[in-house]
């Protein structure tokens, strides 16, 4: 058979036209209507300023620097995350080592095998829905400094239990550190991953719950009581059942119109989440939660996008770490509208231009 070579991506401008065409006017599965939020209650946190950042796939909160938030491209670059202080503003470059940058789609902030911070980014996309035989997560330590580095990273390579599939969304509870991915296209589902990820051999997730329609993005809340997942369109939020795992709907997010959102996470407070877009030079959204979802008690958590911990490193701790640490094409979205016989049953799929 002959292998496999992707076609070329079309052109920027066309792309674009494609996907503006969807936003504005909505998507329709299945019978169902998948209209655009109207004017969501959202306020522009910050503005994603650096050249660098075309195709912001990913969004997560640092657990050690207080209003930094790190974010990736997409795919066919460099495999870099860049931690965003509170103006938007890159204050650090951190290289992924030993790393792939093929479809990287998503990214959430969990704990090594030690219980120290660490961030995990999902090379999860596969938009001909089957063609990889596995995929794989991503993780390194957050580092205690923010500077341009190189960090080594721990692989480890995903199967699902039922078969490849597309996916966009990865999420880590915080309460457990476990691995959720939920798939995307119609029917989505959430997959749950081994308690324990494995470097050696393949970690198979298995199918635990419903997931909406085109899910791009997941997060837990930082007190594991919630859960949203969000699509181009909207975001529903989930309570967290006593096994850990997304369970009944609480509410909705209206999120503002943008270019191609494919990303959320929750500000550490957990009274809000963020959202943010594929494309140059785009705002990053602060949306308020509905009351269902808020949390249950203040704790001590401030209410900006960081998390309360201080930076607090001195000349000593950052020299001891420094001694211890030894684009790609734009995506093209094509979304194909079919009916499937007298049903009326639609499907709809997502193709990029590199995978």
């Amino acid at each position: 058979m002959r292998p496999y070579r992707p076609s070329r991506p079309r052109s920027r401008s066309r792309r674009r036209t494609a996907r503006a065409s969807l936003v504005a006017a909505g998507a329709v599965l299945g019978g169902v209507v998948y209209a655009p939020a109207a004017a969501a209650d959202g306020t522009e946190e910050f503005r994603i300023a650096d050249p660098r950042i075309t195709e912001s796939s990913g969004l997560a909160v640092s657990a050690r620097h207080r209003g930094v938030v790190y974010t990736h491209n997409d795919s066919g670059g460099v495999p870099q995350i860049f931690a965003l202080g509170p103006d938007g503003r890159t204050r650090a470059v951190l290289t992924v080592g030993g790393a792939r940058a093929r479809d990287w789609e998503a990214m959430a902030i969990g704990e090594d095998e030690r219980g120290r911070p660490a961030i995990f980014v999902a090379d999860i996309g596969d938009n001909l829905g089957g063609a990889w035989p596995h995929v794989t997560i991503y993780r390194v330590p957050e580092p205690k400094t923010l500077r341009d580095r190189t960090l080594d990273a721990t692989e480890f390579k995903i199967r699902y239990a039922d078969g490849p599939r597309n996916a966009e969304a990865m999420m880590i509870n915080p309460k457990t550190n476990r691995v959720y991915i939920v798939s995307k296209l119609f029917g989505g589902k959430v997959y749950e991953a081994p308690a324990n990820l494995r470097t050696d051999g393949y970690n198979t997730l298995r199918e635990v719950a419903d997931a909406p329609s085109i899910a791009t993005g997941a997060a837990f809340s930082p007190d594991g009581r919630t859960c949203v997942i969000r699509t181009y369109f909207g975001a529903t939020v989930y309570e967290v059942g006593a096994d850990g795992r997304p369970g009944e709907r609480i509410g909705s997010v209206d999120v503002p119109r943008q270019e191609q959102g494919e990303s959320i996470t929750y500000t550490a407070d957990g009274r809000s989440v963020l959202v943010s877009s594929e494309g140059e030079d785009q705002p990053v959204y602060r949306v308020p939660l509905p009351e269902e979802a808020l949390p249950e008690s203040e704790g001590t958590q401030d209410g900006g996008s960081g998390n309360t911990q201080q930076e607090g490193q001195g000349g000593d701790e950052a020299a001891e770490e420094g001694r211890r640490d030894a684009s790609g094409t734009r995506v093209g979205l094509l979304l194909a509208l079919a009916i499937a016989g007298a049903a009326g049953y639609g499907w709809l799929r997502n193709r990029k231009g590199r995978t």
